[in-house]
């Protein structure tokens, strides 16, 4: 991309969606209406619904971030994360706002057909969801500043998530399901980790106080270590209650497949010039890790 090429409209709200990172709300839904499918109270119209409104509710958070880490100034030229379209004056701080306006409007009327199934806790999951979307890195106290990102992200592409999709469809939760979300959370801020720690010299400069701005390189990866390890024990945990049967701990086994991952997340602090995309790559892998999992997680627990 030059000033002689310049990107596509199209491309720049691509750009600003950050697509690789998706998969994150795509895989709770997965987990929560396999479990739904379990329990015989599958209703598809409102998986289809959870899918997109939490689809929304992430593209949305993701233009908030992009704008308000650049009203806030912590977006600068020497951050080594995939480019910010406002940051870059692709679009303007504007243009942004009315679009991330746009897309929690959208997810908010998709949130009335969930309503009319799931009642008034849908309502809270709904308005709570938009408000840490914009609170992450707005308002006047910007939580993900603080260090407080990571446990909210654990609780919203986790609990949330999961145990939202499978109660619009069943109208009850269960155990089980609220087990099953404890990996999504885990991997989830696995992702978060990834992109706190590759960002982790340019937040502390700015004064963005990051859990990994607290914790450092290596107490990162070994925040890091522990979402993993908390996902490859779930299965078992749920293998050994009886509350799913031998087949899931497949699920367990992907997540092993992927240790590759976390030695690169060590690797990435042992060679400063290549940490930024090696990180950049871990984040996309994790993604991609957790919408794994979610799949072997929902064939494991239906079998």
């Amino acid at each position: 991309m030059t000033p002689e090429n310049p990107p596509s409209r199209l491309s720049v709200w691509i750009m600003a969606a950050r697509p690789k990172t998706l998969w994150a709300s795509v895989a709770p839904v997965i987990v929560g209406t396999a479990v739904a499918f379990r329990d015989g109270s599958a209703h598809w119209p409102s998986a289809v619904a959870a899918l997109f409104g939490a689809l929304l509710i992430q593209v949305g958070t993701n233009l908030a971030n992009d704008l308000f880490d650049h009203l806030r100034g912590a977006d600068t030229l020497d951050r080594r994360g995939p480019l910010r379209v406002t940051q870059a004056g692709l679009v303007s701080p504007g243009q942004v706002r009315r679009a991330m306006i746009v897309v929690f409007s959208l997810a908010f009327l998709i949130g009335i057909y969930l309503v009319t199934r799931g009642g008034w806790p849908i309502v809270a999951i709904g308005l709570c969801s938009i408000a840490a979307g914009i609170l992450y890195t707005g308002g006047p106290y910007p939580f993900g500043y603080y260090g407080w990102g990571d446990l909210f992200v654990f609780i919203f592409f986790g609990p949330v998530a999961v145990v939202g999709t499978y109660f619009v469809q069943a109208h009850a939760t269960t155990p089980a399901v609220w087990i099953s979300s404890l990996p999504m959370g885990a991997l989830a801020t696995a992702i978060l980790i990834v992109n706190n720690l590759r960002d982790i010299d340019t937040d502390r400069r700015v004064g963005k106080r990051t859990l990994a701005v607290r914790l450092g390189r290596f107490g990162s990866v070994g925040e890091y270590a522990l979402m993993l390890a908390l996902s490859v024990a779930t299965p078992i945990v749920m293998v050994l209650s009886r509350l799913s049967g031998p087949l899931l701990l497949f699920s367990s086994l992907v997540i092993l497949v992927f240790v590759p991952l976390l030695l690169k997340s060590l690797r990435s602090q042992l060679e400063p010039m290549k940490t930024g995309a090696l990180l950049n790559d871990l984040l996309a892998e994790t993604a991609r890790v957790k919408l794994v999992y979610a799949v072997v997680f929902a064939i494991g627990v239906n079998l």
